[in-house]
């Protein structure tokens, strides 16, 4: 374990109300004297503000300091910031460029992210078959969201051969693996099956830890389902829904 692991355990043990200060002013400090993961954390913090003032343009900086001595998630951050303009304006290629090189280190995040760009075309030509190699090297690494995403290219067909059994394995992995909108395909895989119980544990699962836009998507598509069995459970996603928004 390394030694900033040890001290983040030391801090989360030790007067928990004080932490996000304490750990922030550590981090700093630790960063400022170029410690390579202090780095890459302290941009973390400071784009989610814990402990710290919420600046992004700051976050941008850190993530770019620490990526450039190798560290890979602060490579895949930098990615994501510049996809989402967070510290900057918006520049697909560029994060294009940062998830290349952190998923080229074995970063199964930088992975799905790059798999995404490619699937979508957002950040140029759409290229399905690399996109489709990336989701698949994230999903043998354990990246759940990739399993599901995976799951959907055997299932349509999309540059493979459709193969439901090959789709549904890939569903189960991710829905094992806690992703809800996996959680939610494997769902609807086993009520096409007629098993509404496991359906309903797994629907359970999703709406429990799912986002707004995934609830709204959910919503539809239970909707569109119209399963007596499960009119309890559209129910609770429409509510879900409201209190989501607001």
């Amino acid at each position: 374990m390394s030694f900033i692991l040890r001290k983040t355990e030391s801090l989360t043990a030790d007067n928990a109300s004080e932490n996000p200060r304490r750990m922030a002013q550590w981090l700093l400090n630790c960063a400022g004297q170029g410690e390579l993961e202090a780095q890459a954390l302290l941009g973390q913090i400071l784009l989610d503000g814990q402990g710290i003032k919420h600046d992004p343009v700051l976050a941008q900086r850190w993530f770019s300091i620490a990526a450039e001595r190798g560290h890979s998630m602060a490579r895949n951050m930098l990615g994501r910031c510049h996809e989402h303009g967070w510290g900057g304006p918006i520049d697909l290629k560029t994060a294009l460029n940062c998830y290349q090189m952190a998923a080229e280190q074995g970063l199964d995040w930088a992975m799905y992210n790059l798999a995404n760009l490619l699937a979508t075309g957002r950040a140029g030509t759409r290229e399905l078959p690399k996109a489709f190699e990336w989701y698949q090297r994230a999903a043998q690494l354990g990246h759940a969201k990739s399993m599901n995403l995976l799951g959907r290219f055997y299932e349509e067909g999309t540059v493979v051969a459709a193969d439901p059994t090959i789709a549904l394995a890939w569903f189960r992995k991710s829905a094992e693996g806690g992703d809800f909108r996996g959680q939610f395909s494997y769902a609807g895989r086993l009520v096409e099956q007629g098993e509404i119980r496991q359906a309903r544990f797994w629907l359970e699962k999703a709406l429990a830890i799912g986002n707004l836009n995934f609830i709204r998507s959910a919503c539809q598509s239970l909707a569109s389902l119209n399963h007596t069995e499960l009119l309890d459970i559209n129910s609770a996603y429409a509510q879900r829904q409201l209190e989501l928004q607001a």
